[in-house]
């Protein structure tokens, strides 16, 4: 099957089976999802969930989260991997949100970028859920999904090689959903351990599962 048959059918087989994937992040607006993107670095949504109503009641605004001392705000994200680091970036995002952005949250991803614990990945989900521009964030999930399948070639070692070739054969208007597609197939079907292949609706274009039923015939 040639790259773009590929993308086509897996694209085909997602807008059946789930037209319309949202975030599991819980937010109410932009700022409340920055929050809780920066948060959800190397840690769960379920976590970041839990966590993210008390901080949203306290300090909801850009300059009242800015505001926040480290030993203030520590507290509410100890739960959080790697809280230390994460409790600086939001006191700091907030600080720059107030003062550069006349707290609104920019829609430009190098401006995105210029905040506190907000890289590449984190400036492609707000660009896609907020904004809804075609750009993908390549997290742990889009990373070993897109290269199993074969979506992306195993050369294609970096978030960034993935998020360009993902972008290249994705039609624009279906990225902002491709993105959550390949997060919420990671997370409950295509895990990193024990993924559930024969379950799975897109075995018949899989290169993973090509290869796994391979070795069970050669074995």
């Amino acid at each position: 099957m040639k790259k773009k048959e590929l993308y086509q059918s897996i694209i085909d087989y997602f807008q059946k089976s789930m037209p319309a994937p949202e975030t599991e992040l819980k937010y109410e607006n932009p700022f409340q999802l920055l929050v809780a993107v920066v948060l959800s670095a190397q840690c769960t949504d379920k976590r970041v969930n839990l966590v993210t109503p008390k901080i949203f009641e306290d300090f909801p605004t850009p300059q009242l989260l800015g505001e926040a001392t480290f030993e203030i705000l520590f507290p509410y994200i100890k739960s959080i991997s790697y809280p230390q680091n994460k409790t600086k970036h939001l006191i700091g995002l907030g600080k720059m949100l107030a003062t550069d952005f006349n707290h609104e949250i920019p829609s430009d991803i190098e401006l995105l970028q210029k905040l506190p614990g907000v890289g590449r990945k984190t400036a492609n989900v707000i660009a896609s859920v907020i904004f809804n521009q075609a750009t993908m964030a390549v997290d742990t999930h889009v990373f070993r999904v897109s290269r199993r399948i074969g979506l992306v070639d195993m050369k294609d070692n970096t978030p960034l090689l993935v998020e360009k070739k993902l972008v290249k054969y994705i039609p624009d208007s279906i990225i902002p959903k491709a993105h959550h597609w390949l997060i919420l197939h990671g997370r409950y079907t295509c895990m990193a351990r024990n993924p559930q292949c024969d379950s799975c609706g897109i075995q018949e274009f899989c290169k993973y599962y090509e290869k796994k039923i391979k070795n069970k015939i050669d074995s």
